[in-house]
């Protein structure tokens, strides 16, 4: 989705996107036939852009990369085992400052895995390992289709209750995981007109994660989600999440330090191991979770 911006726009045209897409469902929500429609594109939306994920990836330069375990393992503890601890000691600013639905979206951020493509862009701009950036980040993504989805169903059940488990995992499993498979089966016959079309596919993904915020938040306003958030809440969020990025920031780059990696792989490390996925966290948000809470999310 091509937007025509001024020249010194100072907001990525896809981040504009979502901001005009949530502003499009806050006006204009779907409601009835139309939302029913709006949720069968989302279901679809998701399984494509699940497709497409398992299409890219290469089985062989995954492997390949894995020689650095060391710096993959790290990144992996960083993302799936420090971020939900951060996120479970933000249980105690609930009641004051971000409120139970905030909060739970604050946690389901930090189960999320790395997103690839800005830990790959960060890692070349600062002149780190790409390679390694490359292969960690695509590693976190895969193992985030199965952990994610798994860490959502125990903890987020646990600080506060309701769920069917078995009834999402199988969601995840035939929404995320059987399209994902589906997509590395294609690979061998698609991946070269995938090369040949990447500006086609770039539209179709971020217009697929369009579809699904648009649903999300029509959903959010439909159940009244802004009735709901005060602004000071909305603040708390802000300053929640700074202190989240900053607290792994400088976790990230004191342990790497003392592991004695090289600098190539510290910058690695830092920008692999502090993203979160848009890509895949506002997919999965709309399989594992239903109603007006997918628009907190």
């Amino acid at each position: 989705m091509s937007l025509s911006l001024p020249r010194r726009w100072p907001l990525d045209p896809f981040i504009t996107a979502l901001l005009l897409t949530v502003v499009a469902a806050s006006l204009f929500p779907a409601r009835d036939a139309f939302a029913h429609g709006v949720t069968g594109l989302q279901t679809a939306a998701v399984a494509l852009l699940f497709f497409l994920y398992g299409a890219r990836l290469s089985p062989r330069e995954a492997l390949d990369g894995l020689r650095q375990w060391r710096l993959h393992g790290l990144v992996f503890a960083v993302t799936f085992v420090l971020f939900p601890l951060l996120g479970l000691a933000a249980s105690l600013l609930e009641p004051s400052i971000l409120g139970p639905q905030l909060y739970q979206g604050v946690l389901f951020l930090c189960l999320l895995p790395s997103t690839v493509q800005s830990s790959i862009a960060f890692t070349s701009i600062a002149r780190g390992n790409v390679a390694a950036a490359v292969c960690s980040a695509t590693f976190s993504n895969l193992a985030g289709i199965v952990v994610t989805p798994l860490l959502a169903a125990v903890l987020l059940n646990a600080t506060h209750g309701g769920g069917d488990f078995a009834r999402q995992i199988l969601d995840v499993v035939l929404q995320l995981l059987v399209p994902f498979v589906g997509g590395q089966l294609a690979r061998r016959w698609i991946v070269g007109w995938m090369g040949r079309h990447r500006k086609v596919l770039t539209l179709v993904d971020r217009g697929s994660i369009l579809i699904v915020v648009y649903g999300a938040f029509s959903e959010g306003v439909v159940g009244g989600i802004w009735g709901q958030l005060a602004p000071s809440r909305l603040a708390g969020l802000l300053l929640v999440n700074m202190l989240l990025l900053a607290a792994v920031l400088a976790a990230t780059s004191y342990a790497s330090r003392r592991l004695g990696f090289s600098r190539e792989e510290r910058i690695t490390i830092v920008f692999c191991g502090s993203k979160k996925s848009l890509a895949t966290g506002v997919p999965m948000a709309s399989v594992l979770f239903a109603g007006p809470a997918v628009g907190v999310m």
